[in-house]
């Protein structure tokens, strides 16, 4: 499960990731520096572990992680193989769900491979580029059902007429990701994998005046993503990128402060992410380790416990379950036992977001 940062060149991408991962991706002022995409594992801040940190005071903490991977620059043609346009669509097929940067920011000393600044003109090229290679993608797809249903099989009948209707809804330029749907229909199209269909974060790249309160480029890239069901956050890359570099926390917060921020916007980025993959975080605390573990939301008890281990979940006999909030006011694990809070559930439970667990396994 990874996310992808995307936009097209010379808007920040490298800048962004850079900050998210530590990791130096080269960044430069021209088209097509990034060519092989990076990989950062990227640490989840998340205020619960620090706190459960607090109170155990153990040996060592493990927060949860999520990987962001740093795309080649689009430009137009790619869906044609423009550029490095077959490695990017195929970079992008690999990610679970994408962060599209877009420029919202005037500097004449970074060129735009369009001339002017215009996060939505930016925006619409990449969807173009995108809904073009669905298109290919679903034509096939069409074909593929077209000879399958000929034999009047009336399943594959109902195929034909659900993709024949996405492809008129891709061509008036609209994405897979807002096409109404029932359930039958969601697995079938899911099942095609279409780039337009993934779910998608807009970060918009501001310059360090706007860091705090947006702009106006902002508010139009929030109109014009209204129906996408989309999340759009704002940060100054160039301003994270300084804050990243200082190595004292206490120099990182006083820089925060100067600009009116209580956290790095990169903070917003990663957590948004983590939500947009569809995960969350129980934990497991002890003396030995406080640690966060990743799941996918709706993981049943053996399944969050096969996390840790396969033997976990072959071997699951109960989980003992303490609700965050509980533990934070009780004290400890004691006390929430002693009052009578700690759950102990089986095999059908659905771990929630926060739980504190504790698995018993027999292999």
């Amino acid at each position: 499960m990874k996310c992808g940062i995307v936009g097209l060149p010379n808007v920040g991408k490298s800048t962004l990731f850079n900050c998210l991962s530590n990791a130096k991706a080269q960044s430069a002022n021209f088209p097509f520096c990034t060519i092989e995409p990076n990989v950062g594992t990227v640490t989840v801040p998340d205020p619960r572990l620090y706190k459960l940190e607090e109170m155990v005071k153990p040996e060592r903490v493990v927060p949860a992680t999520v990987e962001i991977v740093d795309i080649a620059g689009l430009v137009k043609g790619a869906s044609k193989g423009e550029g490095l346009g077959n490695q990017f669509l195929g970079n992008i097929r690999e990610c679970s769900a994408i962060i599209h940067v877009l420029r919202c920011f005037e500097n004449d000393n970074i060129t735009h491979v369009e001339g002017s600044i215009d996060p939505i003109r930016d925006k619409e090229t990449i969807d173009i580029e995108l809904q073009l290679k669905d298109l290919d993608t679903l034509e096939k797809r069409i074909d593929k059902h077209k000879k399958a249903s000929k034999g009047g099989n009336k399943a594959e009948v109902k195929n034909v007429e659900t993709l024949e209707s996405l492809k008129a809804y891709l061509e008036s330029g609209k994405s897979v990701r807002t096409f109404p749907r029932d359930e039958e229909q969601d697995e079938l199209i899911s099942d095609c994998q279409f780039l337009t269909d993934k779910p998608i974060l807009y970060v918009c790249n501001v310059d360090e005046s706007s860091a705090k309160t947006g702009n106006a480029l902002v508010e139009k890239v929030r109109e014009a993503v209204a129906d996408e069901n989309a999340e759009v956050i704002f940060l100054a890359a160039a301003t994270e990128a300084d804050i990243a570099e200082l190595e004292d926390y206490e120099e990182r917060q006083m820089f925060l402060e100067d600009i009116g921020l209580e956290e790095p916007g990169v903070n917003r980025v990663i957590r948004a992410a983590y939500k947009l993959l569809n995960l969350q975080t129980y934990f497991t605390a002890g003396v030995k380790e406080v640690r966060a573990w990743t799941i996918q939301k709706g993981f049943t008890a053996p399944q969050a416990a096969g996390v840790i281990h396969t033997d976990f979940e072959k071997g699951f006999i109960r989980a003992e379950v303490i609700k965050y909030k509980d533990y934070v006011d009780l004290g400890s694990e004691s006390a929430v036992k002693n009052a009578g809070k700690m759950g102990v559930e089986g095999k059908e439970y659905v771990v929630e977001d926060g739980d504190i667990m504790h698995f018993r396994f027999n292999v």
